[in-house]
């Protein structure tokens, strides 16, 4: 199969194209290699075409002969406050707005798209009382009490997280957030409308080799080793209690994979969690890497971000059902992984091969 992978150069993206290299697949592969995201000791393929999708002349030229899209170019994270909203829209949305396109005009009717859980905003909880209910608004005045478990809409009373399904209510809690299920949101009407297929594979919170360090953008497993890096302890907000699915990125990359594979009924738009299915903390999380590290242990500093969520724990059942796909790396190796000498030591000298490019004008991000 002849596949154009967007943002190829990333963190998921990269090992994306790893995992088709060695499915047999013919890469395309395409990045516009945002300065926030890629600093200049980044290694890149030596394949890679350097523009952004919104290019849609580019786009066109790319898409001759493909037989399928992976979507994995966005730019991620919290960003730094509410003035990054119009690079979020710009690289998430129209951008995707823009592929659909292209890819009708070209008569490409498969895609694979990297969405998130951010599109559920909290997880799925119950109440003793009335059941599963979605959680009220975390107050102010609550969180700096250390009182951080969202309380029953009707009652009040603190909730007990639950696994959340494809199928639970969606309530993004930021911009990026926003623009995620804005590009679901997108897709499934590209689907209907051109009898189209799309997987649209929500990854919960990714690690592994080649994340983004240093930088607003980053997660939180790649911020904590940051930390560390510098011989600092993680600085864990709230209480270290914070539930979540760590997934590592090589069985990510392993499911968009199965996902291209995969055969859907025309016109289909398939949401599926792409999880461990092994709920941890976030202090846990901060604990594994601050030991394996050999570094000072995390500092639980209270407080929270405007944007956060509680608790998101997947339920791995229908990512299993459908694609066959189930989490193969353990989270201790992959912790473990994360600082061997290769990942925890910052780059002494660039590396990065001659790329194809389109036009300057052209280059903006992913």
């Amino acid at each position: 199969m002849k596949v154009l992978l967007t943002g190829a150069a990333g963190f998921v993206g990269s090992h994306v194209g790893d995992e088709l290299d060695v499915s047999g697949h013919q890469v395309v592969r395409l990045d516009a290699l945002l300065p926030q995201v890629h600093p200049v000791d980044t290694a890149v393929p030596p394949d890679l075409v350097v523009g952004e999708v919104q290019n849609a002349g580019l786009l066109s030229s790319l898409l001759d002969g493909v037989d399928a899209v992976c979507h994995q170019a966005a730019m991620v994270g919290h960003g730094l406050d509410i003035g990054d909203a119009p690079a979020y829209a710009s690289n998430n949305d129209l951008a995707t707005a823009v592929l659909l396109a292209a890819m009708h005009r070209a008569g490409v009717g498969r895609l694979v798209l990297a969405s998130s859980m951010v599109v559920y905003g909290e997880g799925r909880y119950r109440c003793p009382t009335h059941d599963v209910v979605r959680p009220g608004a975390r107050r102010d005045g609550d969180l700096a009490k250390g009182r951080f478990e969202p309380p029953c809409p009707v009652c009040g009373t603190a909730l007990e997280p639950l696994l959340v399904p494809e199928d639970a209510p969606l309530d993004p809690r930021s911009v990026y957030a926003a623009t995620k299920l804005a590009q679901e949101h997108l897709a499934a009407a590209w689907a209907r409308q051109t009898g189209g297929t799309v997987w649209a594979l929500r990854y919960h919170n990714v690690y592994g080799p080649r994340m983004p360090r240093n930088t607003p953008y980053a997660g939180v497993a790649s911020l904590f080793r940051s930390a560390l890096a510098r011989g600092e302890p993680p600085r864990v907000l709230e209480d270290g209690r914070q539930r979540r699915d760590f997934v590592h990125v090589h069985d990510v990359a392993r499911a968009n994979a199965l996902a291209l594979r995969a055969d859907l009924p025309a016109g289909t738009f398939e949401p599926v969690n792409v999880c461990s299915g092994q709920p941890r903390t976030v202090g846990e999380l901060a604990q594994a890497l601050a030991t394996v590290c050999a570094g000072p242990p995390p500092i639980v500093v209270g407080g929270s971000r405007p944007a956060d969520v509680r608790h998101v724990v997947a339920d791995p059942a229908k990512a299993s059902r459908v694609l066959g796909f189930q989490a193969a790396v353990p989270f201790e190796a992959g912790i473990a992984q994360l600082c061997a000498p290769t990942e925890f030591s910052a780059p002494t000298a660039p590396s990065v091969p001659a790329v194809s490019t389109v036009p300057s004008q052209a280059i903006t991000s992913q």
